[in-house]
């Protein structure tokens, strides 16, 4: 998806707030994941946005999603963000981030997504990281509960 950052879409500092693109992101993840699983689909989570640089009103930002994992019912959507100023064609990497959204049946209930096969060395290495992150993710939700029920052996 490409999209033209306009005015209205400015913060005080007169760059594109993160805001309009975290909801941009959000669109884009939907597309891919829906398309992917060829139902809708709802946001889970957000994971690693990273705001590289600053966007500037004028520029066409242009969203490179990839499903990069899927479990059960999920599907981790890969997003990396180009920015282009449309008079000097210089080319941005600004940001990138992960989102994982959930499979819905006709009643609003998680359902099965078909398994992602990585081919290529780049879906594979997508793959491999995903799994990381889902760990990762995994770990960390894990201490906090065990923070929660023995506070005093943290």
């Amino acid at each position: 998806m490409t999209v033209l950052m306009t005015p209205d879409k400015t913060n005080f500092f007169g760059n594109v707030h993160g805001g309009d693109v975290l909801k941009l992101l959000d669109q884009v993840a939907y597309a891919c994941a829906s398309r992917y699983a060829g139902k809708h689909v709802v946001t889970l989570s957000v994971d690693q946005v990273t705001f590289k640089q600053p966007i500037h009103v004028g520029e066409l930002l242009t969203f490179l999603a990839s499903v990069n994992y899927t479990g059960t019912s999920s599907i981790e959507v890969g997003i990396k963000v180009i920015a282009e100023n449309i008079l000097t064609k210089v080319v941005r990497h600004v940001n990138s981030c992960f989102l994982t959204m959930v499979a819905m049946d006709e009643n609003r209930r998680p359902t099965q997504v078909p398994k992602f096969e990585p081919l290529t060395s780049d879906e594979i290495r997508r793959y491999k990281s995903a799994e990381l992150r889902k760990e990762m993710r995994k770990e960390e939700l894990e201490a906090r509960f065990h923070s929660i029920r023995n506070p005093d052996n943290q």
